[in-house]
Order: structure tokens, then sequence, then C-alpha cells
């Protein structure tokens, strides 16, 4: 998937501080870093080079003055990876520290998201209401880099009418059947709710009543901007910024009567749009925007613009830990925010929504 949303959708945005210019830190100075377990890491990290490994060299991978890197400049590591034991930690140790240059980023939010479970039919029937949709072929994205050195790492999508690029459906009039009847409902779910939110995190598992599973993934979105309806609440003092999560948002969405809950959710006009991940494995983790299968506990999701893809970052803060940089959000925005990826299913979501930590990052660029 291209996980567009994070769990931080329902928090806040704005509450970071700027940023100061990247600065190299010795690995010894690196707070926790003798304690972690790096071999933890590897994998995730291989999984990224698999995937840069099918990349032209000269590919930016995102990043911007020092930091920025193409998919070439991760090969002499990726090759040097792939000949490590899995259970050698000293050998990891010196691999991150011998091909890796860390540069302190700055201090920012940590948030966490995961792949949920849903409840699922093929058609609609019963409870099953509301589509999950695959996207829609006029849907254009453009990837505004593309023209303009200054907006790298930038996307926004529309229709092209009359030769001009309009914008596409908000959420309201998507919600309200702008796209009904054209066969483009990969599933019905039974919680418009639980649909909601499988939007934020940009993929997710629909248990079927068949009993099969059907793997979705980000396709496309809308191309309008997100909106933390989790602000909304705190604004009109329904929670506070210490309550604010997605439990607490999902809970107020679950007790409002569902025109509210509805008009709340319309409130943030992004839309995303599905894709079935049908070559994934049940054991695997979903696919992030760098297109390699997550990890728990090692991905995290990052503003590509300051921070390239497939970039081991060490994160400290509650958690000190080395991961990759494999993901981006659609309200992860700045050099040090992170949104962790903790896994599937219930536990993980748990941990997810109620992640909202200050912590700080260390991008580990290759040499």
């Amino acid at each position: 998937m291209r996980r567009f949303f994070a769990a931080v959708a329902v928090v806040l945005a704005g509450c970071a501080e700027p940023a100061p210019l990247p600065r190299v830190v010795p690995f010894a100075e690196l707070p926790g870093w003798a304690d972690d377990r790096l071999t933890e890491a590897l994998p995730a990290f291989r999984a990224s080079c698999a995937v840069l490994a099918g990349l032209p060299a000269d590919r930016p991978m995102g990043g911007e003055g020092p930091t920025a890197r193409t998919a070439g400049d991760f090969r002499p590591a990726c090759a040097a990876a792939l000949g490590l034991a899995a259970d050698d930690a000293p050998a990891a140790r010196r691999f991150f520290e011998s091909r890796f240059t860390a540069l302190a980023v700055g201090e920012d939010v940590l948030t966490g998201y995961y792949e949920p479970e849903l409840r699922g039919s093929p058609s609609r029937t019963g409870p099953y209401q509301t589509p999950l949709y695959a996207r829609p072929p006029e849907l254009v994205e453009v990837d505004l880099g593309t023209f303009a050195t200054d907006l790298r790492g930038r996307r926004t999508a529309g229709l092209v009418r009359d030769g001009r690029l309009q914008p596409f459906h908000d959420r309201a009039v998507i919600t309200a059947g702008a796209l009904a009847g054209r066969g483009l409902e990969l599933a019905w779910v039974d919680d418009p709710v639980d649909a909601f939110f499988l939007q934020i995190q940009g993929s997710g598992r629909i248990r079927m009543t068949d009993g099969s599973v059907l793997r979705l993934g980000y396709a496309a979105q809308n191309g309008f901007p997100y909106y933390a309806i989790g602000r909304a609440l705190v604004e009109n003092g329904t929670l506070t910024r210490e309550t604010v999560s997605m439990q607490s948002i999902r809970a107020w969405l679950a007790a409002a009567p569902p025109a509210e809950a509805t008009a709340l959710m319309n409130r943030n006009p992004s839309y995303v749009f599905f894709r079935p991940l049908t070559e994934l494995p049940p054991e695997a983790g979903p696919l992030g925007a760098l297109g390699a299968p997550l990890t728990p506990g090692r991905s995290i999701a990052v503003d590509r613009t300051r921070t390239p893809l497939g970039t081991p970052v060490w994160v400290t803060g509650a958690a000190r830990r080395l991961t990759v940089a494999q993901d981006t959000g659609g309200a992860i925005r700045g050099p040090a925010r992170a949104d962790l990826f903790t896994g599937w299913g219930d536990a993980a979501g748990a941990e997810a929504g109620g992640m909202r930590d200050r912590a700080a990052l260390f991008v580990l660029l290759p040499n």
C-alpha cells in the first residue's frame, strides 16, 4: 500500500517545533544505540533493498539538500547486508556503523498506525452497506515535483476537463453515492466508522462472510488535503489535547447520532481508494509507499521530501530502536515527524491508537 494517512490523522496537527539543520552524530552518542537488537531491523532493511534493486540507479528516493539520496546510493549497503547472518548481532552493529552516517534531524511527535481487520461482504446485503472503492479510472494523479523542484515529493489528483485538471469528488460527495453503481466496489463493510479509519490506516484485512480474508492496500487518493477530525472535537470542547486519540474519537463517533457522525467524518474531504493485495501471504505486513512489506515495530512512515525512503532511522523517546523509512502519510510533515507501524489486529490497534510521544530522529544515510 501507499499508506497515505497515519493514525496521526486523529491527532492535532501543528504542534511540532521547527527542527534544527541536520548534524552528524557519532553512533556512540545516539541515545540507547548500544542496547537495541539491530538484527531485528535487518529484515526490514533487506525488504527495502529488494525493492530498490529493481529501480533505476538515478531514481530519487526523497530527502532534500544533504539528505537527498537515489536508489543507487543504497546499493553498496544493500549488497553488504545480503551477506549478514540473521543472528550475528556484532556483525549487524558493524554493518550499520560502517555503512551509514547518522544525522540528527530534530524532535517531533511519534505516532503509530496499524493494519485493521474489518467485517465485509462481496455484495451489499444486510448490515454490509458501506462500500470500499477501487480507484476510479478517470482519477489522475500528478507528481508536482516533475514540474517544479520546490514541490518535490508533493502530489495532487483530480479530473481532466476541457484540458484542465479539476478537483475530484470530495468525501461528502463520494459517501453520498457519486461512485455508486459503477462496479468499483471491492467489498461492503458493516460499519462506516471502520471504513473511515481503514482509510486513515491505508490498508487492512477484510474478513468476508465466507471466512476468506481480502487484503486491501492503498491505490489512490482523491487529491483533497487531509483534515484531522480530532481537531474539531478539541476545538468544540468535546475532547482535550490530552484525551484526543483514535480510541476517543471512535468512541464519540459510535455514540453520536449517525447524521452527526457522518457530518464529522465529512469534515475530512480526503478519500482513499484501495486495491486488492492478492500476492501478500497472511504472515506478511501490508505494503508501504516504498513497495516493501512493513515490519511491525521496525517500519515507519516519514515525510519523503525530508527523509529518503529505504533509509534506516534511529528513533529515541519512549521507544529506542532502529527503524526503516518505508512508508509515507498525508499527515506526516517535517524532518522529524514519524509514524511507527505496530502490526495488525486489535492489540496493534490499541498500541497505535494510544501512541503520541515526543521522539528525536536520527537519519542513517548511506555513505
